[in-house]
């Protein structure tokens, strides 16, 4: 079994909630995990990042934040992806690196990866620079109407959220 098919397995016995099995899974595949997270090649880096997220492994968040940092917009998608899907029940995880996130939603030159941001803020606490930030992005004709949408939409969920 690799790395991938660890973490496909993982996420499955999450969904399951068969946390025992998964804490195991997690203490087998731990260190070649990090080491994919740090290795050269952006295809271990990707597989490490969604990982994180399949094995539900809320300790490597620091690796995670190393992922929205990465030089490979698919390495930053990945971070995001397991982001989003470990901060549903844990908006902490998103208030933690909110700068992060703001900077990417506004400078990163890849649009998919704007675009996980947005989805990964709809999970953090409805902070107003936050919601000021969507709203504006939502109402900017200059930027790709894919981004504008989703701004708009989580914009109105954390507005909603805060009332």
């Amino acid at each position: 079994m690799n790395l991938a098919e660890a973490a496909a397995e993982a996420a499955t016995l999450a969904e399951r909630g068969a946390e025992q099995e998964l804490a195991g899974l997690r203490g087998r595949w731990d260190e070649e995990l990090e080491a994919a997270a740090r290795d050269a090649d952006f295809r271990r880096r990707i597989l490490a990042y969604r990982g994180i997220g399949q094995f539900r492994f809320r300790q490597k968040t620091e690796l995670l934040r190393r992922g929205l940092e990465d030089t490979s917009p698919a390495c930053r998608g990945s971070a995001l992806l397991s982001l989003e899907l470990l901060a549903r029940d844990a908006p902490g995880l998103v208030n933690g690196v909110r700068p992060l996130l703001h900077e990417l939603l506004t400078h990163d030159p890849n649009e998919a990866v704007r675009r996980l941001a947005v989805v990964c803020l709809r999970h953090g606490s409805p902070q107003q620079n936050t919601i000021v930030l969507l709203s504006s992005l939502a109402g900017d004709d200059e930027q790709p109407r894919e981004l504008r949408e989703a701004a708009a939409k989580i914009a109105a969920e954390l507005k909603k959220k805060s009332r």
